[in-house]
């Protein structure tokens, strides 16, 4: 998969595809229709989730779904979503990827450690390469959606998502505590510093209700979200409430168990899935999905 210089400790010993230039790229994102790249200013704030989320979402409403971790150094989405074993092969030298169901397949640097606790040591241009080969050496065949899981901040890897798919889209996710608005705002400023078109704002972790006494409780405050993206000039696509049955699907590995979350969540899940699915029709000019 990658070069002897940047392949991590513990990776599987089969032998690696090679690039296969500029060309491989597009071959492989002209089978794609939409492209979304989920971010942070900072970490914390339940990105990996929400990328998740929205892949088994979009997957269960009938589209066909990729969901790609670009986090190098604490890769989490195959434990996430139940994900075992080392990527496979195929004849031509192209990676397969591992398949969640019907509709929703996944890779991950996780994917391809032995040693789930090997640390990835790598400087930018390694990483800047793995994720060049995570696009261009994928069989991803023909998706309606190709969600990109990057780390937090504005560094290696969201720069070489916006350089390798250059008409990705970004879904930012925040919470509504100052210090984490304070980070979307970067995250904006990024987007737009290298021309990089924003779907949104996700806020996570939002006001939920107890379920012993029926209040409304606000962990990290309320509303920060809707403000900061009416005062940035983004779409606001959201609050999603707390909810430990979130937490337990994804920590347990059972992403179906999603459904068991409270119903003020699966609400909030839908209608910004919903304004998601919106956006790509309008792009798609009302192709429904891909065949």
């Amino acid at each position: 998969m990658a070069s002897r210089e940047s392949t991590p400790s513990g990776t599987s010993g089969q032998k690696a595809p090679s690039q296969n230039g500029d060309d491989s790229i597009k071959e492989v994102l002209a089978e794609i229709k939409t492209k979304l790249l989920v971010m942070s200013g900072k970490g914390g704030v339940g990105k990996s989730s929400v990328s998740a989320g929205l892949a088994m979402y979009l997957a269960d409403r009938g589209y066909q779904v990729g969901l790609l971790d670009v986090d190098i150094h604490g890769p989490s989405l195959a434990g996430m979503m139940g994900v075992q074993g080392l990527l496979d092969i195929d004849e031509n030298q192209r990676v397969l990827p591992k398949a969640v169901n019907a509709n929703l397949k996944i890779v991950s640097m996780q994917s391809l450690m032995q040693n789930k606790d090997q640390a990835v040591i790598w400087r930018g241009p390694a990483k800047s390469g793995v994720i060049r080969q995570f696009v261009g050496d994928v069989r991803w065949g023909k998706l309606d959606f190709l969600i990109v899981d990057a780390p937090p901040g504005t560094g290696d890897e969201p720069m070489s998502v916006a350089q390798y798919i250059p008409d990705a889209q970004a879904i930012i996710v925040t919470t509504p505590q100052d210090v984490a608005l304070a980070d979307v705002r970067k995250s904006i400023n990024f987007c737009r510093t290298i021309q990089m078109k924003i779907m949104g704002l996700i806020e996570n972790m939002g006001p939920f209700t107890c379920p012993c006494c029926g209040k409304t409780i606000s962990l990290f405050k309320e509303g920060g979200g809707l403000r900061t993206a009416s005062q940035m000039d983004v779409s606001f696509l959201g609050t999603l409430p707390f909810d430990p049955q979130v937490v337990k699907a994804f920590d347990g590995g059972t992403p179906f168990e999603l459904k068991s979350a409270a119903a003020d969540f699966i609400d909030a899940l839908a209608q910004i899935v919903e304004k998601v699915e919106a956006f790509a029709k309008n792009m798609w000019g009302g192709q429904s999905s891909a065949q």
